[in-house]
């Protein structure tokens, strides 16, 4: 039989394993265990680290399924592990790199304080998060490395499950890199594509694109998606974005999009969509991070995009359900 206390006790074993995942990360482990298995002497000394201390790591981690021990105190990485690897299809290595930087910790560690004062505790403590990121390029590294890891998967998704056949030109509004957009018009040639983003990110937007061969079929422009965005398009993206900000400024952007799309035009939402009834859902966890991280940031159910589209002259047309708990929300002007 289970123990009433069972729950609270694997979330407090939890973070126990993510800092071993965390550390295992920012010492590059699985680079190291991906040429054959090493002891922890042998791997210290690679890693530059303290052989006793990362001995008990790897214990932990062996406990976790990441590593395995192929004889006493010598260890192989496992399938699990290897997605820790820096050269792996979809590599987790960004991702626990960025829920482990020095900010995101205090974040989530003072959570308490931000459910006290309504504020973020982050945001007192370091300023906003793009900030942030523009002051402390290595962080902002990390964060770009963690966005495009993210980003892939779902590129992939919104390319293969939307029906694009109806759309000439897409606008990607703040889409960084343009990693969905690049996705999207290698999967349709007959789409052509904008990137709208701000000045500071144009030009690594188009070096990606021209990366991608793309630079004849999109135009990446430099723009703020509170003054507007281009006009014109028959469809728009906003891709992790509206969970960014608090009802009252996502309703400023979606007028913003409203005012520039065409009558007959969609306008597409990528976002984690919360189930309204208890049932464990990724995008509760994200939440989380949305409420420690942002003065505002929230992630939406669908009633409540339903309700913010309304407000801005669009109409929820579909929900197309994506791994990892995103969701494609489709809307259409009225």
């Amino acid at each position: 039989m289970s123990h009433p206390a069972g729950p609270i006790w694997n979330a407090i074993s939890g973070i126990s394993r993510f800092a071993a995942l965390a550390t295992m990360a920012e010492l590059g482990c699985a680079d190291h265990l991906a040429e054959g298995p090493l002891n922890a002497e042998e791997l210290a000394l690679r890693c530059g680290a303290h052989a006793p201390s990362l001995r008990r790591v790897l214990r932990e981690l062996a406990g976790m399924g990441i590593v395995r021990s192929v004889e006493p105190d010598r260890y192989e990485l496992t399938e699990e592990g290897s997605s820790l690897r820096s050269d792996a299809p979809d590599s987790t290595l960004p991702a626990v790199r960025m829920i482990a930087e020095e900010g995101f910790w205090y974040a989530l560690g003072n959570l308490p304080s931000t459910v006290r004062q309504g504020r973020s505790a982050f945001v007192e403590r370091y300023g906003p998060l793009y900030e942030r990121l523009g002051r402390h390029p290595e962080v902002g590294a990390v964060f770009d490395d963690y966005m495009t890891s993210r980003a892939m998967p779902f590129a992939r998704q919104v390319a293969e499950r939307y029906d694009f056949s109806a759309v000439d030109t897409l606008v990607d509004v703040a889409g960084g890199k343009g990693h969905i957009l690049a996705a999207v018009l290698h999967a349709h040639p007959g789409v052509r594509g904008v990137l709208v983003d701000l000045a500071h990110v144009v030009p690594g937007a188009a070096e990606a694109l021209g990366a991608h061969g793309l630079t004849d079929r999109c135009e990446v422009l430099a723009g703020d998606f509170f003054e507007g965005v281009p006009e014109g398009a028959d469809a728009y993206l906003l891709a992790s974005i509206l969970h960014n900000w608090d009802d009252n400024d996502a309703e400023r952007i979606l007028r913003r999009v409203r005012e520039a799309i065409r009558e007959d035009g969609r306008l597409l939402i990528l976002e984690m969509v919360l189930p309204d009834e208890d049932e464990p859902h990724v995008g509760k966890d994200m939440d989380m991070r949305m409420l420690a991280l942002f003065d505002g940031g929230t992630e939406r159910t669908r009633q409540e995009y339903a309700v913010l589209l309304e407000k801005t002259g669009f109409r929820l047309s579909e929900v197309f359900d994506l791994s990892a708990g995103a969701s494609l929300v489709e809307a259409v002007p009225v």
